[in-house]
């Protein structure tokens, strides 16, 4: 049972990757971002790398019944994860804030 958990989570992490790939694809095809975000999208890749990391470590004491690190691993794991879904909702309300501005020369045009 473990290695299915741990294989699940695994693919969680993959399908997270895809995301970022893919919000980084779409962001630079339509140009509305600034490079800040994208600074902080490859950050998430480090975040990745680190979960990958504890979730090995996760296979290992689970393997062994070492419950304390389990528990202490799980939380790590979960902690990383909700940074990236806060930040990423902080970029898509900036971004949606900066898309529903108008500049003068929109003003100009609905006049």
């Amino acid at each position: 049972m473990p290695s299915n958990i741990i294989d699940r989570l695994f693919a969680s992490f993959s399908e997270l990757e895809q995301a970022i790939v893919g919000a980084r694809e779409t962001l630079a095809k339509k140009q509305i971002a600034p490079k800040d975000i994208f600074e902080r999208l490859q950050s998430y890749d480090g975040i990745l790398a680190k979960q990958r990391h504890l979730a090995l470590a996760l296979r290992e004491h689970m393997n062994n019944g070492n419950w304390d690190e389990v528990s202490r691993h799980v939380s790590l794991i979960n902690g990383l994860s909700a940074m990236i879904r806060d930040d990423a909702r902080t970029i898509l309300n900036s971004l949606k804030l900066n898309s529903d501005e108008c500049d003068k020369d929109d003003i100009v045009n609905f006049c």
